[in-house]
């Protein structure tokens, strides 16, 4: 009979054991997994960022050329058509086509820089929620048992200068 009742105790504990190192193979490697996630996410982040200001840059670039290569040839232009020898210069000005600035390439731009910053927006709202959800991870029972050693991760959220005081002073004085 202590045989027996040996026997199913130390089936009991082995059953029980499982359990437990199941359960922590289990929250250990799901912490794992959102820690790489948190990782990859800072990367993407980065990658978004880089990429919204390289278009950035070589739109108004180009903006910036157009509008160069306009003043410049626009003087030359109307000296050329509106010299003396027709008479007046305000009356032809009038009177005929010029050419015009097409603004058509800030609007662009304005649409680029618009739609850029909403997808940086979105990037980095991933990465806080996968943040808030590591912290639940570590912190809630019953995981937080078996991850109660397992370090926070510090994320970088890109942010003005003008945000930070806002939310340092509470105040938005427009």
């Amino acid at each position: 009979m202590k045989k027996v009742l040996a026997i199913g105790m130390a089936g009991f504990f082995l059953v029980v054991g499982v359990i437990i190192g199941g359960a922590y193979f289990q929250y250990s490697n799901s912490e794992i997994a959102l820690r790489n996630q948190i990782g990859a996410q800072q990367k993407s982040n980065e990658a978004v960022f880089d990429n919204t200001w390289k278009i950035i840059k070589q739109q108004s670039g180009v903006a910036d050329s157009y509008k160069d290569a306009f003043k410049e040839i626009y003087p030359a232009l109307m000296e050329g058509r509106y010299g003396n020898e027709r008479g007046g210069a305000l009356l032809s000005f009038i009177q005929e086509s010029n050419p015009t600035f097409d603004t058509s390439l800030y609007q662009k731009l304005s649409n680029s820089v618009e739609a850029q910053r909403t997808i940086f927006t979105r990037e980095q709202q991933k990465l806080i929620d996968l943040a808030r959800e590591h912290e639940n991870m570590i912190k809630q029972f019953p995981s937080g048992v078996f991850l109660a050693r397992r370090s926070h991760i510090d994320i970088v959220v890109v942010t003005s200068v003008k945000t930070e005081e806002v939310f340092r002073t509470k105040q938005e004085n427009i």
